[in-house]
């Protein structure tokens, strides 16, 4: 097993089954975001939503696991994309045209990633480690205290630099998740022509979702 995942099929699998893992995750999270929509003056289905994430004991089995799967992702993506450089390095005589056999999304999904990443801290600190370890306003809903999660992030999408960088960085995941999806189904088996077809559009379904979903937020508040 041990030789398995130091393989480049190996590393390649554990990057496809936590990309996978976190696929899902952005579902889950776009569900709970978009409840801003619901009341977006006083936003307490949204406050109900995030107590609910942050104090569910489930959840909060979750969160360390959800940070493991990014380590995962994070750390083997680099692994195989150096490895590939590397491979590139020794086959000094081999010529392929990589604009003809591959997509720029494809061919960049390393930058895409860092540039993701990038975006990953810059969330994490104006709102994951507020919510954890500084003071982030509170408030009562249906006479539950709670961490006023609605006023902390509205008031982040009402600075508009904040909302630029937060949908280029979705966009650029947008771009990542394009070629990662159904990258992902095919290192896990569902490899021929049929299923990769398919899987490509719902990766291209899917990809509008989250796109079109967690950038229309920002635009609401610094809009209305």
């Amino acid at each position: 097993m041990k030789g398995f995942l130091s393989s480049s099929i190996g590393k390649k699998l554990l990057m496809s089954l936590s990309g996978l893992f976190l696929i899902v995750f952005l579902l889950v999270h776009l569900t709970v975001n978009i409840t801003m929509l619901f009341d977006p003056i006083e936003g307490k289905v949204y406050n109900t939503a995030a107590n609910f994430m942050g104090t569910n004991p489930i959840m909060k089995v979750m969160e360390p696991i959800l940070a493991f799967g990014f380590f995962i992702h994070i750390l083997y993506g680099f692994i195989v994309q150096f490895n590939n450089w590397k491979a590139r390095g020794n086959n000094k005589y081999a010529v392929v045209n990589q604009k003809d056999s591959s997509t720029w999304a494809s061919r960049n999904m390393i930058w895409l990633g860092i540039f993701v990443f990038a975006f990953l801290v810059v969330h994490i600190i104006n709102y994951y480690a507020i919510l954890k370890f500084g003071e982030p306003p509170s408030t009562h809903v249906g006479g539950v205290e709670m961490h006023d999660t609605f006023k902390l992030v509205s008031d982040l999408f009402a600075i508009w630099w904040y909302d630029v960088i937060y949908i280029i960085g979705f966009i650029a995941l947008g771009l990542h998740l394009h070629h990662a999806l159904w990258s992902a189904f095919q290192t896990i088996g569902l490899n021929n022509k049929l299923w990769r077809r398919r899987l490509e559009v719902i990766g291209d379904i899917y990809t509008v979702i989250v796109v079109i979903g967690f950038t229309i937020i920002p635009l609401y508040f610094l809009i209305f």
